[in-house]
């Protein structure tokens, strides 16, 4: 059965943005010329994905009207000859279905998954974190390569990996791999935010999951963790002890995950995005380069 479904969990609150996610998603705040969850989701059709399912809690409309089509700001735009700027609203066009349910509780990226179980059903799915953008303008090929493994190799879940610092681990899921990394190499365990000198490897969990819907049954067994959480990390321990294939896959060289999780990566991730701008990048590289010379 083949991969069409992605499941993106946006009901997180953001709260190690505010004050700006106070009253909007942190999955809509803007990352050079759109908000973080258009690249991802521009990420997923590119790579074949024809149906969404986010995963939403409170204050999350936004998402919503954004992927609507919008036919009073069409017209606007044409009656006041602005249709240039038509080009800007092309993803409102894009074929891919839209749905939307709810994690009435905020029990963690686990439960926001599981909470997918009745429309996803017994269909193998993609998980794309809705705050985490992969590669340069969302240009990652990550995800279709990662159903061509799940589907040529029969795995239960096909999971991304970016190498991260070693100091860094404490901060990710980090695979134990079972034997050396390749281009996809099997997990023998996945362990959630260890010590430096605990981790089994420094490649770190890159937002994105491929699996059967066998992952279902192992969220349902696992325990409420810390802050009463359901981890997918944990989840997933359970599939590979039940004898479930569990694979890697590291991102490609050069490519890497822009995670707007917190201030310091989500100015990061705009710097790198507005000075990659095609129309106004090298303008903006000229007037910080005058900037950090005075």
């Amino acid at each position: 059965m083949t991969v069409e479904l992605a499941v993106v969990p946006v009901a997180g609150r953001g709260t190690r943005l505010l004050p700006l996610t106070k009253s909007q998603p942190k999955e809509m705040l803007p990352v050079g010329r759109k908000p973080v969850v258009q690249y991802v989701i521009e990420e997923l059709t590119r790579c074949g994905l024809t149906k969404v399912l986010f995963v939403t809690g409170p204050g999350k409309t936004a998402i919503e009207n954004h992927f609507d089509i919008d036919g009073e700001l069409i017209a606007h735009l044409r009656e006041t000859g602005k249709e240039e700027l038509l080009e800007e609203l092309a993803f409102e066009r894009e074929n891919v279905e839209y749905f939307y349910t709810r994690q009435r509780r905020q029990l963690g990226l686990g439960h926001a998954v599981l909470c997918a179980a009745p429309v996803v059903g017994g269909q193998p799915f993609a998980v794309a974190l809705g705050d985490s953008i992969i590669g340069l303008q969302a240009q990652s090929q990550v995800v279709r390569r990662m159903v061509e493994v799940f589907e040529s190799r029969r795995a239960d879940a096909v999971i991304a990996f970016e190498a991260v610092p070693r100091d860094e681990v404490v901060h990710y899921g980090i695979a134990a791999p079972r034997g050396p990394v390749a281009e996809v190499f099997e997990l023998a365990d996945l362990v959630e935010k260890p010590a430096v000198d605990q981790a089994p490897s420094h490649w770190a969990v890159a937002a994105r999951y491929v699996f059967s819907s066998a992952i279902f049954d192992c969220l349902r067994q696992t325990k409420p963790g810390k802050a009463d959480e359901i981890q997918l990390t944990d989840a997933v321990r359970l599939l590979i002890r039940q004898g479930g294939k569990v694979l890697g896959v590291p991102l490609p060289s050069g490519e890497r995950r822009f995670d707007i999780g917190n201030f310091a990566s989500y100015f990061e991730a705009f710097a790198a995005f507005a000075l990659a701008d095609a129309q106004d990048g090298l303008a903006l590289r000229e007037h910080l380069k005058r900037m950090l010379c005075d």
